[in-house]
């Protein structure tokens, strides 16, 4: 057991905020029993207290006979009824990147769950994350470490760069997260199928093919859904403007950007790395008397950009550009937790998106 570990329980039992890696993001962690340091997370996020938080849990150990009544066990404190399902879905894919929403405990704080009566919990399957739940033994809530509706951190020291105003808040390194973008959440609390809440790592066909099970993606109407992390329309949103465009014509697409004067300022132009050599002469040409314009180069495949995303979203917001533009994801499953990422960045970017972040 390491020395950072153990000074990470000791921080969670006495009340303060750790925050903890995993294998999405960095989460910005807390004793989930305790109603003054749920309180905290809140006030150090400003995020709205009606707005709930996913506890995380312990994993049975590898070497446990009899998983199905570990994880009864496990959650026991936190959910009211496990169905069959759920028990399906822990078993290809807990530990990892899936949270569940379940109908909750009687114990459960409503801070913890904005009020509802949902509560999301999900098994985190970074070992640091592990090891700590494990020393803990207790339930952590932890929303991403970042302050509300801005651009999540998948590293430690993005997390320290997030608040750098709180040199007292203890940071559990453990390196750059896995996928880069957070959890796919699932509605179990219901009858019938899972629901889709949002999108992430683990896609409804990915589930279908491991476990048989159908995942529905479209609400009922009238239905109301639960509420979830990472739902509001503004979200994970830079400072600077940010612009999604479409890639099918980029020489026309630059002509318009150059006609409207956007390349006179300082852009940066996100383009797929299969860019064709025109169309990379054809930028240099339009903006050769403004050497702030730059083009950068990302991956055209999913799980490469999303590791990347946040890195990449920081690392613009932080370089005094003006206009942001990154293409518009391809429009196929893989791409959708992307692209439901990219397009609440670009509605809550800009100078004015605190006040974005509250629609």
């Amino acid at each position: 057991m390491s020395e950072s570990v153990i000074r990470a329980v000791n921080e969670l039992r006495s009340g303060k905020l750790v925050a903890i890696p995993t294998e999405t993001v960095y989460g910005l962690g807390a004793d989930a029993s305790n109603p003054l340091a749920i309180q905290r997370v809140y006030e150090l996020k400003g995020r709205p207290t009606d707005h709930p938080l996913i506890v995380h849990v312990q994993a049975p150990l590898d070497h446990s006979q009899d998983k199905a009544r570990d994880w009864l066990d496990i959650l026991s404190p936190w959910v009211r009824h496990i169905p069959e399902s759920a028990f399906t879905l822990f078993e290809h894919f807990w530990p990892g990147p899936l949270t569940l929403v379940f109908q909750k405990s009687r114990m459960v704080l409503n801070d913890v769950t904005g009020g509802q009566e949902t509560i999301a919990i999900r098994s985190p399957s970074h070992p640091l994350a592990q090891e700590l739940l494990r020393v803990f033994a207790g339930g952590i809530a932890a929303p991403s470490a970042n302050r509300f509706g801005k651009i999540s951190p998948s590293s430690a020291a993005h997390v320290r760069s997030e608040f750098k105003h709180h040199p007292d808040l203890m940071i559990l390194d453990g390196g750059d997260c896995q996928f880069g973008i957070e959890s796919t959440i699932l509605d179990v609390s219901g009858n019938g199928q899972p629901r889709l809440l949002r999108p992430g790592s683990i896609s409804p066909t990915q589930i279908k093919e491991a476990t048989g099970i159908d995942v529905s993606i479209d609400p009922i109407k009238d239905q109301k859904m639960p509420r979830v992390s990472g739902s509001l329309m503004a979200h994970y949103a830079p400072n600077t403007p940010l612009h999604l465009y479409q890639t099918e014509e980029l020489s026309a697409y630059l002509h318009a950007l150059k006609q409207a004067k956007v390349l006179d300022q300082a852009t940066a132009l996100v383009v797929w790395e299969d860019i064709s050599s025109q169309d990379q002469d054809l930028f240099n040409e339009l903006t050769k008397h403004n050497k702030q314009s730059k083009l950068i180069s990302v991956p055209k495949e999913p799980i490469a950009f999303a590791h990347g995303l946040y890195r990449l979203l920081r690392l613009l917001d932080q370089s005094q550009y003006q206009q942001i533009y990154i293409p518009s994801p391809p429009n196929t499953e893989e791409w959708d937790a992307i692209q439901d990422r990219l397009q609440r960045a670009s509605f809550g970017s800009g100078p004015s998106s605190s006040s974005h972040a509250s629609n």
